[in-house]
C-alpha cells in the first residue's frame, strides 16, 4: 500500500530537509562527517520532480533518479518517530513500483559504509552488493535490485 506517497511541492521542502537531517544526524559521529543526502540541495531536487514524500506531516521522503538502464535511489529518509512502522518497506515498493512503471528493469542505491543498519535492510529487501568503493571521503557500499 504506497497510495500515500506523492510527489513533494516547494511548500514541503522544509519538512523534507528536516526528516532527511533527522534520519541521518545520528551517523555524523560514527562515519566522521556529514551524511551526503543531509547536503542536498532539496529545493533543487524537489523542483526537479524527483522528490516524493509520505505522511502528513510529511514523515518519509524518497530522492528518485532515472536513469536509461535503472532507477537510482539517490535517498530514503524515515523520521525516527515514523522507524519500526514499515514506513521504511512501503518506501522501498514504491520506488520498484515506479521502477517497473517507468519500464526500468532495475533499481540501484549507495550507502556508507558504516551505516549497518542500511545495509542489513537491503539486503533483506532483495539488494546485492555490486562493489565497495572510496567517492570522495566516503566509503560507499552499491547495491542493485532487479525487477521481475
Amino acid at each position: 500500500m504506497t497510495d500515500d506517497i506523492r510527489p513533494a511541492t516547494p511548500a514541503d521542502t522544509p519538512r523534507v530537509r528536516a526528516v532527511t537531517d533527522a534520519a541521518y544526524h545520528h551517523y555524523i559521529e560514527r562515519i566522521g562527517l556529514v551524511p551526503a543526502p543531509m547536503e542536498a540541495d532539496h529545493e533543487a531536487s524537489v523542483a526537479a520532480g524527483r522528490v516524493y514524500v509520505a505522511g502528513d506531516p510529511v514523515v518519509g521522503v524518497l530522492v528518485l533518479v532515472p536513469g536509461p538502464d535503472h532507477l537510482y535511489l539517490d535517498s530514503i529518509a524515515v523520521h525516527p518517530d515514523a522507524q519500526g512502522t514499515g514506513l521504511g518497506r512501503r518506501l522501498l515498493a514504491f520506488v520498484e513500483e515506479q521502477a517497473r512503471g517507468l519500464g526500468l528493469p532495475e533499481v540501484r542505491l549507495l550507502t556508507n559504509a558504516k551505516m549497518w543498519e542500511n545495509q542489513r535492510m537491503y539486503e533483506r529487501y532483495g539488494y546485492d552488493v555490486v562493489e565497495r568503493r572510496m567517492e570522495g571521503p566516503y566509503d560507499r557500499i552499491h547495491y542493485r535490485k532487479p525487477l521481475r
